[in-house]
Formats: structure tokens, C-alpha cells, sequence
């Protein structure tokens, strides 16, 4: 089968023919029908995260129809029949030890994320344990059931870990893919008022239609400035609630910088430059929280599949682009998110 493979960390992606993966005795085996293009994998990429043994094939954002099973169909509960269309949580975990009991899968100590541990979506085929492949209704698309596996998952997620209640605002920073889904979960968790912090003018429009009130930053913003333009916009002393996205230490300190006292800032962007924090100033002084955002869970992946089969989360604007199983095409994508460009959600096509 075709599939585009990490050969070496530093450089580009490759296209390669491989085989069909075997099955183990609880997996199915998946054509893939859509794999989004994710920040993280140009982390994988580049570097910038490590990654399991290579060659490797990325792709954690992945949707498609099981084709075949290890097992008889129905066999087992948790094994859907060839045909069924799946989305698939991307965390392969154990399922008996006291995280995976807990509902806190993503600390199994024996769990792979697929396309960054063990093969991902950049292929016709994938294997995945049946338990992490979960039936998507006919109304939602396989583009959109694919994003929904990282960015819409992450951000529910976020919002959970912040304990966003009924009545509070909420300042999403970085109206990128998982952004467009943080502005519309929040709303439908209760939020009053949800504040969409972004550089790029036409993503904020794209967030507005989704009921955020946009907040244009300065491409040079200090964490300072870009809380007096928040308070600008009518956030009176601070927000509840900021998720932030994006992973630069500037982004970061913005998320602390607009909480007012007793707020919760959940970060979810993945950086691998340290963050200087003032630890009285910014935490102590004012009783406020960081609070750290690690994946998600197969409960947040039911929660956003409910709320999407009702029309109650949409993605219209949110998939920007789709691109065939090419790694020309793959790379230079990945390229332009180095440049933080290439639209909102990209997905694969194979």
C-alpha cells in the first residue's frame, strides 16, 4: 500500500510503498478515508518532539470504514463489522491499568499514539485496536470526524481540565483549528461571553461566525497589550477561563496575563521553549491556575460526536484544504504551518 513515512527526524516526509499491516488478535484493520494534517506533526517532523522507532508513518487525526477484523463480527462488543465507519481515538492504551480505569487513558504507561509511536493515518490502510474505533453517524463527513480526533477532542477536553462552568467567559488564544472548536464548545458549555485572540484577521471572522468576539493582535503583541485590547473588547476585568493553543512562551503569558483573579488558564500548545512566569505577580498575588491540557480521553470523544450528530458544533470553515496521499504536497503544508499559514485544518485524502 501507499503511505508517506518519517524516514528521518530533520527531514522531509517520503513516499513509500509498504505492506498492509497484519491484524493482532483485538485489532481492525481501517481504509483510510481522511487523515488531518496537525501541528504536531511537523513537531514529529522537525524534531521538535520525539517520536518512536523509524521508519514511521504519521497521522493522528483519522477516519475511514473497517474493512476487516481479528475477530468474528460482534464478536466482541467493542468490534465493529467490515463496512462500519469509524473515526479512531488515537491513543492505544491497555485498558486495565489504573489510568485507563480511571477514565486518564493517556497516562497508560504501556499506551502508543498512533503516527507518533506506532503507525498513523499518512496511509491507505491502518491497524488499530477495535476499542479505539469508534462509529461516527452518517450525518457527520470523514473530513470532519478526522479533526475532530485531536483538534475538537483537545479542546473539550481543555475546557473540562479548566472547570468551565454555566455563566463564566472564556478566552481562547490561537484561532487555528483547535481554536474554531474551543470558541463553540465553550458557548455550548455556557459561556457568556467567549474572546477569540488571533494575528490573522481572517481566521477571527471565521470565529466570529461562530460567536466569538475578535480580538486582532499586533504580530509583535506584548502579553501587557494584548490584555488591554481584550479588556478593549468588553472583558472588563479579565476572563474566567483562557485556553491557550498556539505553545509560544508569548502566548502563554498572554493566557495568564488576561485571567482576572481566581482564573484558570489550561495550556494546550505544544512549545518546546521555556516560559518565564512571576510567580507572585501573575499566580500568588491573584489566586490564579495553570493548569496543564494532555490529549483527551474516549469520553471526550463520545461527548463531541453526541453534540456534532445534533448540528450543536459545526465545521464548515474549519477544513481549509485537502490534499491527496502526496508527501511533496504533505511537506510543503507542514512548511507553511512552520510559518503559522496553511488555512485552519488540512486534511488527507488517500
Amino acid at each position: 500500500m501507499r503511505a508517506v513515512q518519517l524516514v528521518e527526524v530533520g527531514s522531509p516526509l517520503a513516499d513509500c510503498e509498504i505492506s498492509i499491516p497484519t491484524l493482532d488478535p483485538d485489532e481492525v484493520l481501517v481504509r483510510v478515508r481522511a487523515a488531518g494534517i496537525c501541528r504536531s506533526d511537523l513537531h514529529y517532523r522537525d524534531g521538535a518532539s520525539p517520536v518512536g522507532a523509524l521508519p514511521l508513518t504519521p497521522g493522528h487525526e483519522v477516519a475511514g470504514e473497517v474493512v476487516d477484523t481479528a475477530q468474528t463480527p460482534n464478536e466482541s462488543a467493542q468490534t465493529p463489522a467490515p463496512g462500519t465507519r469509524v473515526c479512531l481515538h488515537y491513543l492505544c492504551t491497555c485498558g486495565r491499568c489504573a489510568y485507563c480505569s480511571s477514565g486518564r487513558e493517556q497516562f497508560c504507561p504501556h499506551g502508543q499514539m498512533i503516527g507518533k509511536h506506532r503507525a498513523g493515518g499518512y496511509a491507505e490502510f491502518i491497524a488499530i485496536p477495535a476499542r479505539n474505533a469508534v462509529p461516527i453517524p452518517d450525518s457527520i463527513s470523514f473530513e470532519h470526524a478526522a479533526i475532530m480526533m485531536c483538534s475538537t477532542s483537545t479542546a473539550v477536553h481543555a475546557l473540562r481540565k479548566a472547570r468551565l462552568t454555566a455563566g463564566e467567559t472564556v478566552a481562547v488564544i490561537g484561532a487555528g483549528g483547535l481554536g474554531m472548536s474551543a470558541v463553540q464548545l465553550a458557548l455550548e458549555m455556557g459561556a457568556t461571553a467567549v474572546y477569540a485572540l488571533d494575528i490573522d484577521r481572517s481566521r477571527l471572522d471565521i470565529a466570529a461566525g461562530y460567536g466569538a468576539i475578535p480580538v486582532l493582535l499586533p504580530s509583535d503583541v506584548s502579553p501587557p497589550e494584548a490584555a488591554r485590547l481584550l479588556l478593549d473588547a468588553g472583558g472588563g476585568d479579565g476572563v474566567d477561563v483562557a485556553v491557550e493553543l498556539v505553545g509560544l512562551p508569548s502566548t502563554i503569558a498572554t493566557a495568564i496575563g488576561v485571567l482576572r483573579p481566581c482564573g484558570r488558564a489550561a495550556i494546550a500548545g505544544i512549545g518546546d521553549e521555556p516560559t518565564s512566569i512571576h510567580i507572585y505577580r501573575e499566580i500568588i498575588g491573584s489566586e490564579r491556575e495553570i493548569i496543564g491540557v494532555s490529549d483527551h480521553t474516549l469520553g471526550d470523544i463520545e461527548y463531541i460526536l453526541a453534540i456534532a450528530e445534533q448540528g450543536r458544533i459545526r465545521f464548515d470553515n474549519v477544513v481549509t484544504g485537502i490534499v491527496p496521499l502526496d508527501a511533496g504536497r504533505i511537506n510543503a503544508r507542514l512548511d507553511e504551518m512552520a510559518e503559522f499559514g496553511g488555512g485552519i485544518r488540512l486534511v488527507i485524502t488517500p
